[in-house]
């Protein structure tokens, strides 16, 4: 009995030294096959953590199945001072909107305006996004399609109510806290300025003097925006929007714009300063009479502080 119990324990043994060396062979065999595998290089994340820095988009398109409603809001210029408290009590503007991606990488929105009640139809669509070793920038297309609601005797076409944005967005992050983007835009107006008279009303007999001084009906623009990150969930913002297009009448007047954002996961609060009034961008590009400075020379520059005007973002965010 006791060599059978001696033949039994060493069988035993043997077994479960076959056992551990299987284990430990397999064992070994995955660390080297997870060793040898290719790390997937995924994109950036949070260049921006808004679609809006101030009155522009940014190449941000959130996640699948986000729905987000925006409010913006604008008050008057500093122009009057207490008059009517820096703007605060002159009459504003404001913008609703709401957007939705139903697939990946695509944006699609509605909004509405109250300056000329204008509605607004735009996508977003990210075509590259930032990705260590293959694209050293993201890319995103913005287009817009706005419509002027107000009543049919300041038209004479139904057409002349269309205004018409296109606008590339290139953007990288730098470091963890710096990201910068530059958008060079397009912006196209059925109608422009030379057609009507100061008053807004259709031009009558006069309508061929007026129209001799007409401005373009494209307009080109560059935008170039930075966002510097203070620490987890705020941010400095800076904007700057320079016309290129050059008309024989009524030139627009660049937008200077700085201020601050608090981000959460779903929700965005940025506050800031900006020469900015209408917040559809083809109106904002054309028509902007809000100079922020004049640079003549290194030693005669001139900031009109009075030009400025505040105003905020509001987004909330919600992932289905």
């Amino acid at each position: 009995m006791s060599l059978i119990r001696a033949a039994s324990l060493l069988l035993l043994m043997s077994l479960t030294a076959v056992v551990y060396a299987q284990n430990t062979d397999s064992t070994t065999n995955e660390t080297v096959e997870q060793s040898t595998a290719v790390k997937k290089v995924k994109p950036v994340k949070n260049t921006f953590e808004n679609i809006w820095l101030i009155d522009n988009q940014t190449v941000m398109v959130p996640i699948k199945k986000s729905f987000e409603m925006d409010i913006m809001h604008r008050f008057g210029t500093l122009k009057k001072g207490y008059e009517d408290f820096y703007g605060f009590f002159a009459p504003s503007n404001i913008r609703l909107g709401f957007d939705y991606v139903p697939i990946n990488n695509l944006l699609v929105g509605v909004s509405i305006t109250k300056a000329n009640m204008t509605w607004e139809g735009f996508a977003k669509y990210a075509i590259l996004k930032q990705t260590k070793g293959k694209y050293p920038v993201s890319v995103s297309y913005y287009s817009n399609i706005s419509l002027d609601t107000r009543k049919k005797d300041n038209f004479i076409n139904w057409s002349d109510r269309l205004m018409f944005f296109n606008q590339l967005l290139i953007a990288r992050k730098i470091t963890d806290k710096l990201s910068v983007q530059v958008a060079p835009s397009v912006s196209h107006l059925n109608v422009v300025n030379g057609y009507y008279k100061t008053s807004g009303s259709v031009a009558d007999s006069t309508y061929k003097a007026v129209v001799a001084g007409e401005m373009k009906h494209d307009h080109f623009a560059i935008d170039i925006a930075v966002r510097y990150k203070i620490k987890q969930g705020m941010s400095l913002m800076f904007n700057y929007d320079q016309p290129l297009t050059k008309h024989a009448t009524n030139n627009p007047s660049p937008n200077l714009s700085f201020g601050i954002e608090f981000t959460t996961s779903s929700h965005a609060f940025q506050l800031f300063f900006t020469n900015y009034y209408y917040m559809t961008p083809q109106r904002n590009n054309l028509f902007n009479k809000n100079n922020p400075i004049d640079i003549k020379g290194l030693n005669d520059i001139t900031f009109h502080h009075e030009n400025f005007l505040i105003g905020f973002n509001i987004t909330r965010l919600w992932n289905y």
